[in-house]
């Protein structure tokens, strides 16, 4: 056991955020955090952290464990460089390899009482650094950044970096660190899809403890394997991933349900029964027994369902042709980039397409450029578009969410609009807040509420479940699959990928290619393209191909792979020298350990030679 918390208690301001709540964490653990915007998952981090202090209850937390926290704001802050950052993790390593060198180099003129002492610190130090892996700090480095996106970062100051970037780089950190408990709220922000697979990966083989607070329901799934609640301030648990604690809770919502049930017939069968019988002298003393049996149940609470989701439609008045929009031959830049070269694009109505890429390939812009009155994009008749915007450029921050609404779409009455906003779940208080007050969550469903009131038949959606919380996407995603319109929309969210497309647009190289089909097919036949480029076919020369490659050209390829198996076999030798020699060192005399320390030098010198020869062939 990493951590436990048992009957914790906390406030806000006199208002019970958390009431009564237990949770223990154990070594090696996936755990999944869940709960509606405002529960206390960010509340209840804060007392597992002990940043918090709970108002009642016990924290134990296992001596000498590290805790790391990956909040959803604030990254890393530095005046170093991406690399030299990373670096700082490793100070003990680097500490442990000087050290060792400055003994190795006494040991060379020291006499021999002096040469048994170096000898003793040498293996020791050799055993912590074996122990820790110290030699291979910058191949961990360099796996995690280029992992995360920074593979072509590394001299580049943290201070420059955007928000996201320094988030990322914090995470880095955090994963090189590899504390016994890694805390993660919200990891999935600011990484495209490739980012977030190799995430994943690497976190299935993570050592530690994980506590993941997430919306990505895909990550969820393929991380967790216990699924923590917060509802009404109560911590339920779940064995198992996102999934299957779907499952699990509504078993445990109709069994509760059952029990409730049967609990108040049995009462009220009791209590019938000491009503007609209680002021009857034959039947007294058996409706005195009743009664007794009455006070002596515990009333069950009664089950109160999950708080109620939003509500989305997106009903339109006037079906499109068929042919919703066309784009030809059109080359897309930005600042001085090129997006897409002589690309190519046809919507046709009832289509569900996904707009996917690596993060900074145009996706947003090339859903804005399709939105332009460039001459180029045709859209067809009777087409009618409705935009979600993500950056709510067309909100008005100082307008009140009432206003805001109505000054983007007045046609509804204001008993119209009210509903309207309380069905995408804004409350009769958030009427008179100011837009720039609201939470990311309200602002999305403020936009969601005109996008439903525009009645559009083609909907363009940029990223439509950011700051979403779980029971709001999915009832997005049933809306939008209840919607026998056409939508063209960007999204992070696999698990909506996979929900709503029926086709998949992608933005890769500079090049836009289609895939009719769902998500998982899509994905798939990424993963067989990668492997193939990886691997690819064997095939017999052929006469175009010695025309490109002279016999000079085909000699010199078959000395330079002999050369390379050659320099690994020796590599894999003096590896295993080195191992023995220092093995030796120990019960070895002073004269033996004085040839020892020549020789490992020897070998540390030839090594060296041969890696920078190595890294010249392959």
């Amino acid at each position: 056991m990493l951590v436990e918390l048992k009957n914790i208690v906390f406030s806000y301001t006199g208002v019970p955020v958390l009431s009564d709540v237990s949770l223990r964490l154990h070594e090696n653990e996936r755990v999944g955090l869940i709960g509606g915007n405002g529960e206390g998952k960010t509340t209840l981090i804060g007392v597992v952290t002990g940043r918090l202090a709970a108002d009642s209850g016990e924290r134990f937390v296992k001596s000498g464990i590290g805790i790391g926290l990956l909040e959803q704001t604030g990254g890393l802050e530095s005046s170093s460089t991406v690399y030299a950052e990373m670096e700082r993790v490793f100070d003990r390593d680097r500490a442990l390899i000087e050290k060792l060198r400055e003994v190795e180099r006494s040991m060379s003129t020291a006499d021999e009482a002096e040469l048994r002492v170096l000898a003793a610190k040498a293996e020791s130090l050799h055993r912590q650094i074996e122990a820790r892996d110290s030699y291979h700090f910058d191949v961990r480095i360099k796996t995690v950044l280029n992992g995360m996106g920074f593979g072509g970062q590394y001299d580049q100051t943290v201070s420059t970096m955007s928000g996201g970037e320094k988030t990322r780089l914090k995470l880095c950190r955090l994963l090189l660190e590899a504390p016994d408990l890694l805390i993660l709220d919200e990891p999935t922000n600011h990484l495209d899809v490739k980012t977030l697979f190799w995430l994943e990966d690497y976190l299935n083989s993570y050592k530690g403890c994980l506590l993941v607070v997430s919306h990505d329901r895909y990550f969820l799934d393929r991380l967790t394997s216990r699924t923590i609640e917060l509802e009404r301030g109560k911590l339920w648990s779940y064995k198992g991933n996102y999934s299957k604690y779907k499952q699990l809770k509504a078993e445990r919502l109709a069994v509760e349900q059952k029990e409730y049930e049967k609990q108040r017939e049995e009462i009220a069968k009791l209590q019938d029964y000491v009503d007609r019988n209680l002021v009857r002298a034959t039947t007294a003393k058996s409706a005195q027994s009743r009664v007794k049996q009455l006070e002596k149940i515990q009333p069950l609470d009664k089950t109160l369902p999950p708080p109620p989701p939003p509500g989305f439609s997106f009903p339109y008045a006037e079906r499109p042709g068929e042919r919703v929009l066309f784009c030809d031959s059109f080359t897309l830049t930005a600042g001085g980039k090129t997006l897409v070269r002589d690309g190519s694009f046809l919507l046709s109505r009832g289509q569900k397409c996904a707009l996917v890429g690596d993060n900074g390939t145009g996706k947003t812009t090339l859903l804005k450029f399709f939105l332009s009155k460039d001459p180029r994009v045709v859209t067809g008749k009777g087409v009618k578009i409705a935009y979600y915007d993500q950056e709510n450029a067309d909100l008005d921050p100082e307008a009140r969410v009432l206003d805001a609404f109505w000054g983007n779409y007045s046609l509804l009455s204001q008993t119209e609009a009210r509903k309207l906003l309380a069905r995408s779940g804004l409350q009769a208080e958030d009427m008179d807040k100011k837009v720039k007050n609201l939470s990311g969550g309200e602002r999305a469903k403020l936009e969601l509420a005109l996008l439903q009131a525009k009645r559009g038949n083609v909907l363009f959606l940029d990223e439509p479940t950011n700051h979403l919380d779980l029971a709001a996407r999915e009832a997005l995603e049933e809306a939008l699959t209840a919607f026998d319109g056409t939508i063209l929309f960007v999204s992070h969210d696999r698990y909506f990928i996979r929900a709503i497309a029926d086709r998949v647009a992608l933005i890769e190289d500079g090049r836009l290619s289609f895939f009719d089909g769902d998500y998982e097919a899509f994905l798939s036949a990424q993963k067989n393209r990668a492997n193939s480029a990886e691997e690819p076919p064997k095939k017999q020369p052929t006469a175009q191909d010695k025309s490109y490659r002279s016999k000079e050209d085909r000699v010199q390829e078959a000395q330079r792979r002999v050369r390379v198996r050659q320099i690994e076999t020796e590599l894999e030798a003096l590896e295993a020298e080195e191992t023995a020699l220092n093995e030796r060192m120990a019960g070895a005399d002073y004269e033996e350990i004085r040839s020892i320390c020549d020789r490992l030098e020897e070998i540390r010198a030839r090594s060296d030679a041969l890696y920078g020869e190595y890294e010249t062939l392959i």
